[in-house]
């Protein structure tokens, strides 16, 4: 009753959930060109994924799995759809998602396994894996009605459907751990047994334990929170954010009426919704104006995409960040691990893969 009351005066007088306002970057996200300036370490189409078990670095695009070599890439295992999630084990294992088909497993004690259904649901949008142990895994399912490549629609339809379950690997016994999540997209072990889950479409960084009400780690975060990885002294974690928020976004996104006739006529590309990449077409929504003087976009101009990286310390608060701004081209920051004193991140929405310098402490 006092969670109807709640909402009801929030949606009244417009804070909470029904607020239309962004939280400033600033602070550890005082937005810089870290990001932007750093190496290339490789050029590929829509790299995403990535992830390292202490030996293999490996990352998807589409769908092929690829090893990162000293030597360049390789090509380690390819299917006949895209690649939504991968998780590693160190004793050989490898969990790959797949776009609207499920779970597979390659190498390891369960090797050539295949599941197409948690709880009695399809896997229809894997978009995190974890193993917890060799015979563990927990995975992250975006949404039910939506497969990944449809992420803008699951946002623009409201939905809150996501959930994350744990799958025993000996028996197939599925447990679910939290439900009607709005797009989890990310997954991180939690030293009390719990897990970390990055909810997309609220924002924020919640943890779960299974029979437990989650509790909110980070909240209001500045854009699309997307895949979680530890810091290599395990004392912190390393957050992608995929896309920015905007107040224009948040407004439309108050509007049902308008995004239900937006998603009827009008191509996803060009609709008020956060991007992986800028377009250069004259087609593309303008966000609050301002967006260009003398033919040059403004690095501060409102942008639907961008490119984030947040260092969180033990306490999930914000210490350092990373940024490929409005005026940019590596942005759809989907996915990172830090390897060897460097941050390897998957610019998505600038096909590219980058190795940032890591200063001492950070």
């Amino acid at each position: 009753m006092i969670a109807l009351v709640k909402r009801a005066f929030d949606a009244w007088r417009g804070s909470g959930p029904s607020a239309v306002t962004v939280p400033p970057m600033d602070g550890a996200l005082r937005p810089n060109q870290a990001i932007e300036e750093a190496p290339v370490l490789l050029e590929i189409a829509a790299p995403d994924n990535l992830v390292h078990d202490g030996t293999r670095l490996l990352f998807s695009s589409g769908s092929t799995v690829y090893a990162m070599k000293a030597t360049g890439t390789e090509s380690v295992a390819a299917f006949d759809r895209p690649v939504s999630a991968l998780a590693l084990h160190p004793g050989g294992a490898m969990a790959i998602g797949l776009e609207g088909r499920g779970l597979e497993l390659r190498g390891g004690q369960h090797d050539g396994k295949v599941i197409t259904e948690l709880g009695g649901r399809p896997v229809l949008c894997p978009t995190a894996l974890l193993f917890t142990d060799e015979n563990t895994l927990l995975v992250a399912l975006g949404s039910q009605q939506n497969a990944p490549e449809r992420w803008k629609h699951d946002l623009m339809q409201r939905n809150a459907s996501g959930s994350v379950w744990q799958v025993d690997l000996t028996n197939g016994k599925a447990t679910c751990f939290a439900d009607r999540l709005a797009y989890p997209y990310g997954l991180l072990a939690a030293g009390d047994g719990g897990v970390v889950v990055s909810e997309s479409w609220r924002n924020q960084l919640i943890r779960i334990h299974p029979n437990r009400k989650p509790k909110v780690e980070l909240s209001d975060i500045s854009g699309y929170p997307a895949r979680l990885a530890p810091t290599a002294d395990g004392a912190g974690s390393w957050l992608a954010v995929f896309a920015p928020r905007s107040q224009l976004l948040e407004f439309v996104l108050h509007e049902p009426d308008y995004c239900d006739q937006m998603i009827q006529e009008i191509d996803p590309q060009f609709w008020i919704a956060p991007s992986l990449s800028a377009t250069q077409s004259f087609l593309e929504p303008m966000q609050l104006g301002g967006l260009k003087q003398l033919g040059i976009l403004k690095p501060w101009a409102p942008t639907r995409s961008y490119g984030l990286v947040v260092n969180l310390d033990g306490a999930f608060e914000p210490q350092v960040s990373f940024h490929s701004r409005a005026d940019g081209r590596r942005h759809g920051i989907t996915s990172c691990v830090e390897v060897s004193g460097r941050l390897l991140a998957t610019s998505k929405g600038g096909n590219a893969i980058v190795s940032i310098p890591l200063a001492a402490g950070v």
